[in-house]
């Protein structure tokens, strides 16, 4: 587990302070509006160190919510992006998000492999709540910094709950990236050939993975609560068959996480 000193590295802190600010910010242009409760969550989670790679670095698991006196809390996967819903319609909400991936450096993956830097992604999401149990979301992420291609992920979530006195949900995900992002990941070039001994690779963009997430949370009195996720995917097509993955890295990609919550504001006892 070579990144787990990534939980000090500058992209720990931004990912930290965005998930902050976001929400905050969505809140304040809807202050004559404002919600009574806000309840945070933060703890750590485990990721792939990159896409691909075998393994894992403890980052910040975080998330802020926001509800009105009476109302219990939206859903939220534990593993969707940062982001807010500014059209809502009949079920159907859009807005913005944004998602961060860690830098790739060559003793991260051990071969010299080109240097892939911190990315920021941006982008936005539509989601329809099809009835009260099942939810459906597509979103798109253009890397900013980084990797600078697109990611996009497909997922269905079931959700069972006792208003917010627990939760659980589970559902697949399908994860997509175009030819930049996945050249970016999974592609060798002719140099990197060179100085690693890997073949020549040029991955084509398409599906990347298939997977599934399952999440829990529970309150343990009116203001404080746990919550932990676990998720598991399997990497396909172009993704799958990079020598980077193959000899370097894993198809197997897990992640997990978990943290206490509070939540700030009116609460019933």
């Amino acid at each position: 587990m070579t990144g787990l000193l990534s939980i000090i590295s500058r992209p720990c802190i931004v990912f930290a302070a965005v998930a902050v600010v976001l929400p905050a910010a969505s809140w304040a242009q809807n202050a004559e509006h404002a919600p009574r409760r806000t309840r945070v969550m933060l703890g750590p989670q485990l990721v792939p160190s990159s896409p691909g790679a075998s393994d894992v670095s403890l980052r910040p698991f975080v998330d802020v919510s926001h509800a009105r006196d009476g109302e219990q809390f939206e859903f939220e996967a534990p593993d969707e992006s940062f982001g807010f819903p500014i059209v809502r319609l009949r079920g159907v909400s859009v807005g913005p998000s944004i998602g961060f991936e860690g830098k790739r450096n060559a003793e991260d993956v051990g071969a010299p492999l080109s240097r892939v830097g911190f990315s920021v992604e941006l982008g936005g999401f539509a989601q329809v709540q099809l009835t009260d149990q099942l939810r459906l979301r597509a979103e798109g992420r253009k890397g900013v910094t980084g990797h600078r291609g697109w990611i996009g992920a497909i997922s269905a979530d079931y959700v069972i709950r006792d208003a917010d006195r627990w939760l659980f949900s589970i559902g697949p995900r399908v994860t997509v990236g175009d030819d930049r992002y996945h050249r970016a990941y999974f592609g060798v070039s002719a140099q990197d050939s060179a100085r690693s001994g890997l073949p020549a690779y040029r991955a084509r963009g398409g599906v990347q993975a298939v997977g599934a997430t399952a999440g829990f949370m529970r309150q343990l009195s009116p203001r404080w609560g746990v919550g932990t996720y676990a998720r598991y995917d399997r990497m396909v097509g172009d993704a799958a068959n990079s020598p980077v993955v193959r000899s370097l890295g894993s198809r197997n990609q897990f992640s997990g996480g978990a943290a206490l919550s509070y939540i700030f504001g009116h609460v019933r006892r």
